[in-house]
């Protein structure tokens, strides 16, 4: 009996190992590696606090997220509305208790290092909806209780968020929730509506906006109107992908990085670093890694058996796409600029540490993806 049973746990053990992603890995790693070598341009060639701390991070929340795809997708349905009520606790803690920086109290102290739980509600607020919609027949997803509760659910921690303030953080949990909204099968006439009354209530928003915020979105509309001040950090962003050309000028030879030009390079504004020293070559390359990144994510929800794994793939697959583009974008000039980090790319502990747990948990749908979820 012993030995049957030692037989099964290791044919259940290897069958796990054959399940695994192994693209999806070498993706997460081939971008670790070169955000790794991002930031230590960042530091002018030399390990510095900001290369040290990046590697030591992507390391430990590698080790996490390997650990982490083994967890059964049901412990994640299972625990989906109190990892939730987690997430908007701290929320309500820092807004009382949290850390100060840079004019911003978005930071949970833990001493090892300061915990940002705006990022980690990216992740609740999918994994929260993909329960609920999961729950919900189909036929019952555009009822009024079950449009009224998730838009409940997305708005709390929103005007949390847009308290500490940052407001580009809000805006990203906003488009994650809407998308898997959009996902379930919500009809098309609430986002109309939606779109309606936010176009006639824009004008009262960005009255309530604060000062910078204002200027921000007048510096994207002409950053030449303050050319030293709030235009500088687009203007120099521009003139630096734009100086890259194809090639780009070459590893550590970017003049706007090393120059100090270019403000928040190791964060916001890591693409721009990178395009500026391997050109439109290189970020194509990176794209292309965020379009397969993306790419394994969905295929993995279509593999996927239950309707929790499904949405949850598709959900954060459209966070990536999100983050991503709206990065990109808002170092181009596209977008104002909002403070969207670069995901695996951009400085932050916590951004890393909620894409790392997110991607473990489309890891994990891809081991149990035969796993039903009542």
């Amino acid at each position: 009996m012993l030995g049957q049973r030692l037989n099964v746990d290791a044919g259940s053990f290897f069958e796990k190992i054959r399940s695994i992603d192994y693209l999806l890995i070498i993706i997460i790693l081939i971008l670790g590696i070169i955000s790794s070598f991002a930031m230590y341009s960042t530091d002018g060639g030399e390990f510095l606090y900001h290369t040290k701390s990046h590697i030591l991070r992507f390391g430990i929340f590698f080790v996490l997220f390997l650990v982490l795809s083994f967890v059964q997708t049901k412990v994640w349905h299972r625990i989906g509305y109190i990892f939730y009520f987690v997430i908007l606790f701290m929320l309500f803690w820092v807004l009382y208790f949290g850390v100060t920086a840079s004019g911003s109290q978005r930071w949970i102290s833990l001493y090892v290092f300061n915990l940002q739980p705006s990022e980690l509600m990216k992740i609740a607020i999918i994994i929260s909806f993909a329960k609920f919609y999961h729950r919900t027949k189909s036929m019952e997803v555009n009822r009024i209780k079950n449009v009224v509760q998730p838009l409940v659910t997305l708005t709390i921690p929103i005007f949390l968020v847009i308290a500490q303030p940052d407001l580009g953080t809000a805006i990203l949990i906003a488009g994650t929730g809407i998308s898997v909204m959009w996902l379930s099968g919500l009809n098309l006439k609430y986002f109309v509506y939606s779109f309606l009354i936010l176009m006639v209530t824009a004008p009262f928003a960005i009255s309530l906006l604060k000062p910078y915020q204002k200027l921000r979105v007048l510096t994207f509309f002409n950053p030449d109107r303050d050319p030293l001040g709030a235009g500088y950090q687009i203007i120099q962003s521009k003139i630096a992908v734009g100086s890259g050309g194809v090639t780009g000028k070459g590893f550590l030879k970017g003049t706007q990085g090393y120059l100090e030009f270019l403000p928040e390079k190791h964060t916001d504004f890591i693409f721009t670093l990178f395009s500026e020293e391997f050109g439109f070559v290189g970020s194509i390359f990176l794209l292309i890694l965020y379009v397969i990144l993306i790419y394994r994510i969905i295929l993995i929800g279509f593999k996927n058996r239950n309707y929790f794994g499904k949405l949850y793939c598709f959900g954060f697959a459209s966070a990536i796409f999100i983050y991503v583009m709206v990065n990109m974008s808002m170092v181009l000039g596209i977008l104002p600029i909002v403070g969207s980090p670069l995901p695996i790319m951009s400085y932050g502990g916590s951004s890393m540490l909620a894409t790392m747990m997110g991607l473990s948990i489309v890891m994990g749908c891809k081991i149990y993806a035969k796993e039903l979820i009542a």
